[in-house]
């Protein structure tokens, strides 16, 4: 019977059931034909990384950079890895601002391609070849090393020198597949079974946190985290993911093919990987250095012991052995270097002793390299016992470069801008430079003295070998004054030149020579073109003597242009007579004379200026600081004969407060520190033994005190008892309300200013001095109210002057200061034209660059080009720019001040380099210069003025000096310290040795020239 409503099925049709598990089936068989073979895919290319290696090859090759000149407008600097922050590389935009600052500007700068900018801005670190060492590096004007400071110090040029033990053992340690070339292609950054176990461990540790949690990164990815990773760290998987990214890109920059980028990794990790730091050193960086710094190994020597240690025996195989140790205690130590190195040492050992094991299971190390390595103590090398060793006397010149690079740059210290990847250019001649210092660094050779002419009278006794001798030569180009030698042989880091203020004597009278010239000059201006009729009205005894001198000569010579004045300037005369009191910085002073011939002579300012006669120019300064003071503003004469002339009051005050504040100077450490009884101890020591002082005092400084508190103080300090109601009586007589300041010094025979200190000081315990400086304005000026009740003109006159000898000092200060005078005051004294108030051979010398180019003041350069980071995509190329200079004197005086110099040569105290420097053709070449000799000493007086007694502090004799019109320097002997007192040589010793030197000179300067450059 037929179901109704049911179709008949076809014979060759399967029921519907049926069809649906076959597709199921088929769909599933698919999946898993898909699934194996897309595994098998990725299995394939995880063993061969053959796709990565075209997608990266091909993402790399986009990943490039250029040189172009000017700044760029398409780079991206390092944020802050450590070699980026060690190499400079992230300080480039700061440096370049500052640079810019100082007259540096970008000649040529790196562009990076619009990909490789892309991919940074994504979190991709710049990829480029990277250099295995870095850091300063110095040239001289010939283009030759002058200095150089790469690190890694000891490095491994290639990979072929590393020796195989040391390859094999760093390889089993990190990563044992890296040099599997039977793969080509494969990516050095990832082994992705070592990956899946390290993410497996990381798991387990989420959930266990005693498990064991061992890194899965290569040698690739931890280059790049301790190169590129802020803090060299691995801070999150994002991070590592970043250095997975990049060390793959790194891997693929030469093509898809990665066997020799696999070398370069390995070569760059042991040139690389960092390892703690050492007293005294400071970071170390790559195997090589950790070698030395922590173990004081020869880095050639390990290398050549572990090249066959199987071959060894003996001596020669326990070296190989410790050698081995050593090299495989730092792998071992890389992973936590600081704990390793500097705490945990019993751990690394015992650790280092396990790898020697494994190594020799693994068939790397032979039984015989094993146990001598394991016999082997490692002993790390003490840095207190072993320091290193370092030259400044060596170093001079470059140390003097590189502290001008340290304040361009704006660094702290040597030490990081040793490790910047920076080339510079200095003006330095290096051939001048090796000569002269050869031949400085001997001078404390008696032979070499002697052979020299350096013993004899004004030169130095035999046997006299601490003197410090300094050297420097400029030369002037168009633009600037460039440093070409600079030597000394102070063994110290510090450079007498420009870092030391000596009394260099009479150098003093070149500054003095020229600021006179310069009111000479100034006073020409004013007054030349007037009529004789004219020029004679004016003259007037209330005026200088310059003034009248200007006014006389102008209105009777009959070449009154700018360069016949000064001739005639220098031909005034001035007595040399050691006769005369001068009142002087404050007090009464007699000077002498070098020779004592000098002293009943008169001399031109010219002659003097040759034979250096100290009284003359002492007289000369004292004429100058009168011209200078009668063109103070505000200045009228009238006052000081008019004892209620109005502007006496504010002079005597200023007076009252440059004083009181030398006095509270000398109370301050005195009392500094101390309160309550020990403030009153040590002022009662100061009053005595007398009731009255006594009680000022104590009322003075606790004016609440009561009277039974006077008497015990009084009773402690007498050791006596008082007569009843002697305390009383003194207490009433003697309140602070009852006498002013003043006063109350005189009666407890106190400088008022001690006793307002000592009361200041109980009401404000621990006041600093600037504090007591401000607050004691009105005492410092009530202290002195005798001074402006007094009816002694004199008196008041004598501490008027003086204040207007201070003021003069300070317009004089200014003008040596426009001409590079270092310091930021002068003494106010005669004296100082003689030398009293300091100088540097540095800022003489710039001086006398000054003349040399005529009045014209450029700057004193001694670097060039500075070139950062060459041959990366942050290379920074900056050079100076060339600046218009400054006339800071009128031609005729430099050509004035120069004639004169030369005669100190021809005639003068520097006769001994007369002739010394010739042409081929055997004409002399002109040479100028000032001599000066200060003898620096510490006085002591008593109270009434007396010498008590005269310490010699050290001893300086210099020369400055100009060669031709193109060269010009400095010669400097200096010896510190009490040994100086044993030493009577004068600059006379600094002239011979520029003698003696011109043979190391001459050659640099007929090769470069003697005529000045155009355009300068």
């Amino acid at each position: 019977m037929q179901n109704v409503g049911v179709p008949a099925l076809s014979p060759d049709v399967e029921p519907q059931p049926r069809r649906g598990l076959s597709r199921r089936l088929g769909c599933a068989l698919a999946l898993l034909v898909f699934t194996i073979v897309l595994s098998g895919a990725f299995f394939i290319e995880g063993r061969t990384s053959f796709v990565q290696s075209k997608l990266f090859a091909k993402e790399a090759a986009q990943l490039t950079y250029h040189m172009a000149p000017g700044p760029s407008d398409s780079l991206s600097f390092p944020e802050g890895g450590p070699m980026d922050v060690r190499r400079g590389y992230t300080l480039i935009p700061e440096v370049v601002t500052k640079l810019e600052h100082q007259g540096y500007r970008i000649t040529s700068q790196a562009r990076m391609s619009a990909r490789h900018l892309e991919l940074i801005d994504r979190g991709i670190y710049p990829i480029y070849h990277e250099k295995s060492r870095a850091g300063l590096l110095l040239y001289d004007a010939s283009d030759d090393t002058l200095y150089a400071a790469s690190f890694p110090q000891r490095y491994y040029r290639n990979f072929e020198s590393i020796p195989r033990l040391v390859r094999e053992s760093l390889l089993f340690i990190e990563n044992r597949e890296l040099l599997n070339f039977t793969r080509p292609y494969r990516n050095p950054a990832v082994e992705w079974d070592r990956l899946g176990k390290a993410t497996l461990d990381f798991m387990t540790g989420l959930l266990d946190p005693h498990h064991a949690q061992p890194g899965g990164s290569t040698l690739a990815t931890q280059i790049e985290k301790f190169s590129h990773s802020p803090g060299g760290r691995t801070s999150s998987a994002r991070e590592k993911l970043r250095q997975m990214a990049s060390a793959s890109l790194r891997a693929y920059m030469d093509g898809p093919d990665t066997r020799e980028a696999r070398k370069g990794i390995v070569l760059e990790y042991v040139n690389q990987v960092p390892l703690a730091a050492v007293p005294g050193y400071g970071e170390v960086i790559g195997l090589g250095d950790a070698l030395w710094a922590w173990y004081g190994a020869d880095f050639d020597r390990v290398n050549t012991l572990l090249e066959d240690p199987d071959q060894l025996d003996g001596s020669e195989l326990a070296a190989a052995g410790l050698a081995m140790k050593q090299v495989l205690s730092l792998f071992v130590a890389q992973r936590r270097p600081s704990e390793s190195l500097t705490g945990e040492r019993e751990r690394l050992v015992s650790d280092t002793d396990r790898y020697l094991r494994y190594l020799a299971t693994a068939g790397i190390l032979s039984p015989k390299v094993r146990d001598a390595a394991l016999a082997q103590r490692l002993v790390f090398r003490s840095p207190a016992s072993n320091p290193i060793p370092t030259s400044f006397v060596d170093r001079k010149a470059a140390n003097a470069i590189r502290t001008r690079l340290l304040n361009l740059l704006d660094l702290k210290q040597l030490y990081a801008l040793d490790r910047i990847d920076l080339i510079a250019k200095t003006t330095l001649d290096g051939d001048s430079q090796a000569g002269v210092a050869h031949i400085v660094r001997d001078l404390t050779d008696p032979d070499v003295a002697r052979a020299l002419g350096l013993y004899g009278e004004n030169l130095l006794a035999p046997n006299r070998r601490d003197v410090i001798y300094s050297f420097t030569l400029y030369e002037v180009m168009p633009t600037e004054n460039v440093l070409r030698v600079q030597v000394d042989n102070w063994n110290q880091p510090l450079d007498i030149n420009e870092g030391t203020k000596l009394d260099l004597g009479s150098t003093a009278k070149l500054r003095t020579l020229i600021y006179y010239l310069e009111i000479i000059t100034k006073l020409h201006g004013q007054y030349a073109g007037q009529s004789p009729s004219e020029l004679r009205r004016q003259m007037d005894g209330q005026k200088s003597v310059l003034r009248n001198w200007a006014l006389d000569y102008l209105s009777s010579a009959s070449d009154t242009s700018l360069a016949a004045t000064l001739q005639a300037a220098v031909e005034r005369s001035y007595s040399a007579s050691t006769g005369e009191v001068f009142f002087t910085a404050g007090g009464q002073h007699t000077f002498v004379n070098m020779e004592k011939s000098e002293d009943d002579q008169r001399y031109t300012v010219e002659q003097a200026f040759r034979a250096s006669v100290n009284l003359v120019f002492i007289r000369l300064m004292r004429d100058l600081v009168r011209y200078t003071r009668e063109e103070l503003p505000g200045y009228d004469p009238a006052m000081l004969k008019d004892l209620r002339h109005p502007a006496r009051r504010a002079y005597l005050e200023r007076f009252a407060e440059k004083e009181g504040k030398e006095y509270l100077a000398k109370f301050y450490p005195k009392y500094q520190g101390k309160h309550g009884a020990d403030l009153l101890r040590v002022a009662g020591d100061a009053a005595g033994r007398d009731k009255k002082r006594l009680t000022v005092v104590f009322r003075s400084v606790r004016p609440s005190a009561l009277p039974e508190e006077l008497e015990r103080y009084l009773v402690d300090r007498l050791g006596t008892t008082l007569k009843p109601g002697e305390a009383r009586t003194l207490y009433d007589t003697y309140g602070p309300d009852k006498f002013d300041l003043h006063d109350r010094g005189y009666i407890s025979h106190l400088h008022p200013l001690e006793l307002w200190l000592v009361t200041y000081l109980e009401e404000h315990p621990g006041a600093s001095w600037s504090e007591v400086v401000d607050q004691s304005k009105a005492a410092r000026v009530d202290a002195y109210k005798w001074l402006y009740t007094t009816k002694s003109l004199d008196k008041q006159n004598t501490r008027i002057q003086i204040i207007l000898e201070d003021d003069a000092f300070k317009i004089i200060h200014q003008a040596w200061r426009r001409l590079g005078y270092p310091f930021d005051s002068l003494v106010p004294s005669y004296a100082t034209s003689i030398g009293t108030s300091g100088d540097r051979p540095a800022a003489l010398a710039e001086l006398m660059g000054i003349l040399v180019r005529d009045g014209v003041r450029v700057p004193s350069g001694r670097l060039g080009q500075l070139d950062f980071a060459r041959g990366t995509p942050f290379e920074t190329v900056l050079d100076p720019e060339r600046v218009a200079g400054q006339r800071v004197l009128p031609v005729e005086i430099a050509q004035t001040v120069k004639k004169a110099l030369e005669d100190v040569v021809q005639n003068g105290t520097a006769r001994r380099v007369r002739g010394a420097f010739e042409l081929a053709d055997g004409s002399p070449l002109p040479i100028g210069g000032k001599t000066g000799t200060g003898d620096h000493r510490f006085d002591t007086f008593d109270r009434h003025g007396l010498l008590i007694e005269s310490r010699v502090v050290n001893r300086a004799g210099t020369f400055v000096f100009f060669i031709g019109d193109r060269y010009f320097g400095t010669v400097t002997a200096y010896v510190p310290g009490a040994r100086a007192a044993e030493y009577h040589f004068t600059s006379a010793l600094t002239v011979q040795i520029l003698a003696k030197l011109a043979p190391e000179l001459l050659p640099m300067m007929e090769k470069r020239g003697f005529t000045k450059p155009e355009g300068s």
